[in-house]
């Protein structure tokens, strides 16, 4: 029983039609050749098989055993039957053309080895033609060996018997010519099969390189989303509640109404000048790298603080722990989150007054903590912009978000971000 080799179940396509021409001029050349070597073989009267049959036979015998190659690789077992079956009668008729013949049958195993589609049937009827050529061998040398002239071995001068020495030299021969024809068959079909797995290897590449493509755009589409989000919602927030609180002392206090205005003018400014840096870090991909402001990160924290008291609440901001770098990107999720948690104050929050935020370096982790004393004017939506965005920050780092209402009332706004595993991370 043969031992399985990879790729049994793939069937190597069949042959070109530039291949099919190819077989059919070898086919017919090789047949010409094998004429003229009958020609040559006929002038030198070297009928080593014995007495010749007669001209007609001989030309017979000759086109019969290569001829058939010119379908070799489109039907390889048929070819390799009718050549060994064509090659054995044509030496029991003794035919004296006998060089070229060795060579077609030699071709008709390769061939079936490199293109036979069924393994299997492949490799047993190889294996059965070598075994009956032997068989043949066999029988030819029980023949023969009776009628050597007693002279046949007068020069022999070896250690071993001539007659042993000739069997063990055809033997020798026989076994290296069949076993050629098999190794390089075999060889040529599995050179066939791995180049076919690196084609079906090369086009799976270019399918992962396609799908991570996509990826990366649906990514990069979510980022910017989720930064659009962040920057206008909460710039726009603040400057709707300045509007109303302007709108509401209007008429009564110039002073504090011009303060909103005020607000409100910077707070365009400041979207207007965070925008045009997002828009900066999409165009410093498509041309020459420009300067591009650095996000904004826990430095600017304050700011976000600074902002809520400009809109009418008692805002509070407190650092807790010694304070030490982080990398840019946990740096500006912080921002992130707490911006976020504000914009959520200022728009959902019934009543709010006092905002709290609350920034702690542990010794493992960052900390966040943001809370208010409001309600919400409608039931807090946990697939919200707002919401998504900022478990997309804290997930992206390993940490962890928590969002809902305090026992004494208000709303809280908690994250954790690991620095153990964000300053492995590059940035």
């Amino acid at each position: 029983m043969s031992t399985p080799t990879p790729g049994d179940g793939w069937r190597r396509p069949g042959p070109t039609p530039h291949q099919q021409r190819l077989d059919l001029y070898a086919g017919l050349a090789l047949t010409v050749l094998a004429l003229f070597n009958l020609t040559l073989t006929r002038s030198t009267g070297s009928f080593l098989l014995g007495p010749p049959p007669s001209v007609p036979e001989q030309i017979f015998w000759t086109v019969a055993v290569p001829l058939p190659l010119i379908w070799r690789r489109r039907h390889p077992a048929v070819t390799i039957v009718v050549v060994s079956a064509m090659f054995i009668a044509a030496q029991a008729r003794s035919a004296p053309e006998a060089q070229l013949s060795s060579w077609a049958l030699f071709a008709a195993i390769y061939s079936l080895g490199a293109w036979g589609p069924d393994r299997r049937l492949s490799r047993r009827l190889r294996i059965g033609v070598i075994v009956t050529m032997f068989a043949w061998l066999g029988v030819y040398y029980a023949v023969t060996v009776g009628s050597i002239p007693p002279d046949a071995f007068a020069q022999a001068v070896g250690p071993v018997p001539p007659v042993l020495a000739a069997l063990v030299s055809g033997v020798l021969v026989n076994g290296l010519y069949f076993g050629f024809a098999y190794f390089f068959g075999e060889t040529s079909w599995l050179a066939a099969y791995r180049q076919h797995e690196l084609a079906e290897q090369a086009e799976e590449l270019r399918r992962t390189q396609a799908e991570a493509r996509g990826q990366a755009v649906v990514g990069e589409r979510v980022r910017i989303a989720r930064e659009l989000h962040d920057v206008v919602a909460h710039h726009v927030s603040v400057m709707g509640v300045q509007a109303s609180a302007a709108r509401r002392v209007f008429d009564r206090d110039a002073t504090k109404a011009r303060t909103a205005l005020t607000a409100i003018e910077e707070t365009a400014r400041t979207a207007v000048d965070e925008l045009r840096r997002m828009l900066g870090v999409l165009r410093a991909s498509e041309g020459p790298p420009e300067h591009v402001e650095a996000p904004a990160g826990v430095d600017r924290v304050e700011e976000v603080v600074e902002r809520a008291r400009d809109a009418g609440l008692r805002a509070t901001f407190a650092v807790y722990g010694e304070a030490t770098p982080l990398p840019e990107s946990v740096s500006q999720a912080v921002y992130r989150v707490v911006q976020e948690a504000v914009t959520n104050v200022l728009k959902h929050a019934t009543g709010a007054g006092v905002l709290d935020v609350r920034l702690r370096y542990l010794a493992m982790e960052v900390e966040v903590d943001v809370t208010d004393d409001g309600r919400p004017t409608r039931a807090p939506n946990p697939d919200g912009l707002g919401l998504i965005g900022m478990r997309e920050r804290v997930a992206t780092h390993g940490g962890v978000l928590e969002a809902g209402e305090r026992v004494g009332g208000g709303w809280r706004i908690r994250a954790r971000f690991p620095l153990a595993v964000a300053v492995a991370e590059p940035v």
